[in-house]
């Protein structure tokens, strides 16, 4: 995490913790004590925010295996992807007025719990539809440790700053999708793809054990006393703002790409141009090494050119590399690298896309954290599911569903980013929303 020099701030060799000049309301005891223990709340939050990707791209290289073992259809070990993005968003949307009103640590915890059942499930499982149901399962339980620790940083930071955060914690969580693959890769090859699942139960179990160090982020003064029914009818308030519309879509698109690279390019790379299933990891972590660049870079400039700006450029960056992709794999021009390279530009603009859709979108609504942080997060991960079921519907044996579906969410992306969230919407107008929502 870089030093800035703010008086408002302590060393940088802490997480940092500023007033939060929305509320002006002093510091906390769990910011306190998250100050005093600093890269351990990092280590755990970043472990909870990625379980999203653990839970996937580990069990990626196993996917053509997986399918041949429990008998799948053509494209319907894809949808092994789709089921989890339905548990995932359907989860997410549950689990946000939940922490609103309970606090952050309960959920996570008996979130953990279905996580690491679900996860034994899989290792179970002796059909393809066994598998999607588990899949479901395992979902659920993951989507309490992302969205709450997006609403997590929200409690701990404000404004920019809070993005900036987000940003160092999906560089430091970027070690999951990076080695997951590799890994998954390595317990194919050593003890078959039903280890995989087991290895999952197991970090279930160590991320539960390390929650009870990290303390309670949202004091009871600050909870939401609304009854969970109105909470959950409170979703159709929220979606009336045009900003929200707009970050929430930007990144939304953004993850329909996303997810359609995670669905094909198993297919793409190990069917269609023979890549070994040991090496597949090596192509997935070129990928993420471009995420890990792009959030540090955003988390320097963030403060400096703000997040709307970075993100309007982040969905222009990935919008062209969905249209060369998609050339790409129409015309086979360039073979694997030609797929290979506007697939990495695509996946490295996560890095001033997902940090800054997250935090705008949480910005203007600081005392609904845990449901605004649900709903981006459903709606972001609902488009996973239409991104990776249009790969599997279309699949023909070539990248090309995987490439047209990817570059029509980069232009989706972009145009929600730039019509939606625009100059026009003054701060001022965030605030009165926010003052609004208190």
């Amino acid at each position: 995490m870089p030093p800035h020099a703010n008086a408002s701030q302590v060393e940088p060799t802490h997480l940092t913790i500023p007033i939060r000049s929305e509320t002006a309301e002093a510091t906390t005891p769990a910011q306190e004590e998250a100050v005093k223990h600093g890269w351990q709340v990092l280590a755990i939050l970043s472990a909870l925010m990625g379980f999203a990707s653990i839970s996937t791209d580990l069990y990626l290289p196993a996917m053509p295996a997986m399918g041949q073992s429990l008998g799948a259809g053509k494209g319907m070990i894809e949808w092994t992807v789709s089921g989890y993005l339905i548990g995932f968003s359907l989860g997410q949307l549950l689990w946000g007025p939940i922490s609103d009103r309970l606090g952050r640590r309960l959920p996570v915890a008996i979130g953990l719990v279905l996580f690491v059942l679900g996860s034994a499930g899989c290792a179970m499982s002796g059909s393809i539809w066994a598998m999607i149901g588990w899949r479901l399962v395992q979902a659920v339980g993951a989507s309490a440790g992302v969205v709450l620790a997006r609403a997590m940083v929200r409690d701990l930071f404000a404004g920019n700053r809070s993005a900036q955060m987000l940003s160092t914690l999906m560089t430091v969580m970027a070690i999951a999708p990076l080695l997951g693959p590799i890994i998954g890769g390595q317990l194919l090859a050593l003890s078959g793809w039903r280890a995989i699942f087991w290895a999952l139960v197991v970090v279930g179990f160590a991320t539960l054990g390390a929650l009870f160090t990290l303390p309670e982020t949202l004091p009871t003064a600050r909870r939401n006393r609304e009854p969970l029914v109105q909470a959950l009818a409170d979703y159709g308030e929220l979606l009336r703002h045009r900003r929200l519309l707009g970050y929430a879509g930007s990144g939304g698109f953004f993850y329909a790409g996303m997810f359609a690279y995670i669905a094909g390019t198993p297919s793409a790379y190990i069917t269609y141009y023979h890549v070994k299933p040991q090496l597949y990891g090596l192509l997935f972590g070129i990928g993420v090494i471009g995420i890990m660049g792009a959030n540090i870079t955003n988390s320097r400039l963030v403060r400096r050119l703000g997040g709307d700006r970075l993100l309007v450029r982040g969905t222009g960056a990935a919008a062209i590399a969905g249209i060369l992709l998609a050339l790409a794999a129409t015309t086979n021009i360039g073979g694997l690298a030609g797929l290979a390279l506007p697939l990495f530009l695509y996946i490295t603009a996560t890095g001033f896309i997902v940090a800054n859709s997250i935090s705008g979108a949480l910005s203007d609504f600081p005392q609904r954290a845990g449901a605004v942080s649900a709903l981006v997060g459903a709606l972001q991960y609902g488009s996973g599911i239409i991104g990776s079921a249009l790969v599997g519907a279309f699949a023909d044996g070539t990248p090309k569903a995987m490439g047209w579906v990817i570059a029509l969410a980069g232009i989706g992306s972009l145009l929600c980013a730039w019509l939606l969230i625009s100059p026009g919407i003054s701060k001022s107008e965030a605030l009165r929303t926010s003052a609004h929502n208190k």
